[in-house]
């Protein structure tokens, strides 16, 4: 049996601060506030412009060696870029539940998901270090969150090592669900436990009690309305969460949830083809050829040719 139990990275992607409550002086890393650096790659990111959004992301890395953060949005540019020529983020994957369940068709591309695991590898190194100084540091715990997320969806989606995805995913849950429980404010770590909790309630029943006998819990219900915090109130995972959420909800034939979010997505990256096309499908619109997606060697190169205008 073959299936895909996802958390969607990170991201997809992640659980936020520490354990024990934080006071309201305690100062924030990068992963809890707002750094234009950081807020340009991910703008960038989101507009499918996978080589600038990397270039940022690394000489912000070469400004902060010692944050994972920067590792953690690193392999956010691979694990995206290939999310993207897989077509994964789009109803064509979403509504088709031999690959929603089951995995891309072919294989992934092995030099970005050695990137990709490299990337996650140096973020995990990073984030044990400020463990060992402070078990409970937030960044060093967001960063195995994240980390744990994105492996996950790599294992199941990308490279089919189900049993794999499954252990990422339980470590990424775990921590997202400690501390949830302390921080509800924290708005980007409900997108992980929530496409969880939705991906799992969408399996067969049988998948599910299997599942269940190992601690993991489907709810489509719940997941949804996790991963909907993330788009009403989230920072860096907003727009990952309103696409989630937006192909989630044509799973589950509520086109005016899905038209919402992917409206709100096109208003904010005018011309990005995905939320475009997504839009049309929705609409049962045909699709314009202006809106064909770039090739693998075009988005490589960042040519600008292939850019949102």
């Amino acid at each position: 049996m073959r299936f895909v139990v996802s958390t969607f990275c990170a991201a997809v992607l992640g659980a936020f601060l520490f354990q024990l409550p934080v006071s309201a002086s305690d100062p924030l890393g990068p992963a809890f506030s707002s750094d234009p650096q950081l807020e340009q790659g991910y703008r960038l990111l989101y507009q499918q412009q996978f080589p600038q959004a990397r270039e940022i992301f690394q000489n912000w890395v070469d400004q902060h060696p010692t944050e994972p953060f920067g590792q953690v949005s690193l392999a956010a540019t691979y694990l995206f870029q290939e999310f993207f020529l897989q077509n994964v983020l789009t109803s064509d994957y979403f509504l088709n539940d031999k690959r929603f369940l089951g995995g891309i068709q072919g294989t992934p591309d092995p030099g970005r998901v050695k990137g990709f695991e490299d990337s996650c590898a140096h973020a995990r190194q990073l984030a044990f270090q400020r463990l060992k100084v402070q078990p409970r540091d937030p960044e060093g715990l967001y960063a195995l969150t994240l980390c744990a997320g994105m492996q996950s969806d790599a294992d199941s989606m990308l490279l089919k090592k189900h049993y794999d995805a499954l252990k990422h995913l339980k470590e990424a849950n775990a921590n997202a669900e400690m501390l949830l429980h302390d921080h509800p404010d924290a708005f980007d770590a409900y997108v992980a436990p929530g496409i969880a909790y939705y991906v799992i309630g969408s399996l067969p029943s049988s998948a599910r009690f299997v599942l269940w006998f190992g601690g993991i819990h489907g709810d489509k219900q719940l997941g949804m309305y996790e991963v909907q915090k993330t788009a009403d109130d989230g920072h860096y995972l907003k727009p990952f969460a309103k696409i989630l959420l937006a192909l989630s909800a044509r799973r589950e034939k509520k086109n005016a949830l899905a038209l919402k979010n992917l409206k709100d997505l096109i208003d904010e990256f005018p011309g990005n083809r995905v939320y475009m096309t997504e839009y049309a499908k929705a609409m049962g619109w045909p699709i314009p050829a202006t809106l064909e997606a770039p090739t693998a060697r075009q988005l490589d190169s960042g040519d600008p040719s292939t850019s949102p205008h």
